[in-house]
């Protein structure tokens, strides 16, 4: 019976202790968050060093400033936090953010806005216990779990960005495939590559993959979703095609598989290196391509690097794995189409 009470408290409080609320609602709004903040102001950097205007780095500066309290509120947003819990939030993603990345905000913002939702409006003086709830736990969270947060994902960052190094045509194939899957399902991948720091050539190698996955599907789907389609997909995400994979997994296969060639030759013939802000995005924005831009030091290698391994070799191999799988039945007329 209390446990049924209990229940009937926490749905009544919007409190939803689930995977999908956790792990997809809140890191994808948590992607949200450092693209508002982190990441264009990332751009805005790149283009005021390239063009020389200061008013840009300016810019980037206050944007890069943002990202703590931006983590904070989008994150609250995504838990459906009340208004004083998600203006709370900023605060306790400042914190997080600072003691421990990207992660250590994740964790401290989900802690403190589920507090924060459990007490508010419970008292008469809601305007003092909302907020004071909100950010104590939240402030306590971060500095407690904040750096030992920071120095797993710093460490396993530094794992991965190492073994690619070493080995970077298997684990170019690696990479690439894993980042260009997370990006594909309701999970994000940009927030991956930034809390692990995922730069270098490893971040060169999940570009790829990203590409490989927005490019090819917006190819592969281009006779059921035309022009529109394209755009969604090669400009926006992947992402889209996620109810699809679900009702015919295999058409996931043919964009993967162009993700495991792209990525090795990404990092064993151009060496193509990225910054960890954009080594997520793809061609999202064209952002995968920008930090590429900033990453490496330019010269005809570099563009011919970013025309092949983030445009046309994953259009090409998608199409040529996509007519096999059509002319064998494993993807049928209408499998791709998207309701847009």
């Amino acid at each position: 019976m209390e446990q049924t009470g209990m229940k009937a408290f926490l749905k009544r409080k919007n409190v939803n202790i689930t995977v999908q609320t956790y792990l997809i609602d809140a890191l994808g709004a948590m992607a949200f968050g450092l693209f508002a903040s982190l990441l264009i102001g990332t751009i805005f950097a790149t283009i005021g060093e390239k063009t020389q205007i200061q008013a840009f780095q300016v810019i980037a500066d206050y944007a890069k400033s943002a990202t703590g309290a931006a983590l904070g509120v989008s994150i609250a947003y995504a838990l459906k936090a009340p208004q004083l819990v998600l203006f709370s939030a900023a605060t306790v993603g400042i914190a997080g953010n600072a003691l421990g990345g990207p992660v250590g905000a994740l964790v401290a913002t989900i802690i403190a806005t589920e507090l924060g939702k459990i007490v508010s409006k419970e008292t008469r003086v809601d305007i003092l216990v909302t907020p004071g709830v909100t950010i104590i736990s939240g402030v306590l969270v971060a500095q407690f779990a904040g750096p030992g947060v920071a120095k797993f994902m710093d460490a396993f960052g530094q794992m991965v960005k190492t073994a690619t190094e070493m080995q970077p045509f298997f684990m170019g194939i690696l990479v690439s495939v894993l980042v260009g899957v997370a990006l594909t399902l309701p999970i994000s991948s940009a927030a991956i590559c930034i809390a692990l720091t995922l730069d270098g050539l490893a971040g060169g190698a999940a570009t790829a993959g990203c590409c490989a996955q927005m490019i090819g599907f917006a190819v592969l789907s281009f006779r059921e979703n035309g022009v529109g389609g394209l755009l969604a997909q090669g400009l926006g995400t992947s992402m889209l095609q996620i109810g699809n994979i679900v009702k015919n997994p295999r058409i996931w296969i043919a964009p993967t598989l162009a993700s495991a060639i792209t990525g090795p030759i990404a990092t064993v013939v151009f060496q193509m290196t990225n910054i960890h802000t954009a080594a997520g995005m793809g061609t999202c924005g064209l952002v995968g391509p920008i930090g590429i831009y900033t990453s490496m030091d330019g010269g005809a290698k570099m563009w011919l690097g970013i025309l092949l391994i983030c445009f046309v070799l994953p259009a090409l191999l998608t199409a040529v794995f996509g007519e096999i799988l059509r002319k064998i039945g494993w993807i049928k007329e209408g499998d791709l189409t998207l309701k847009l």
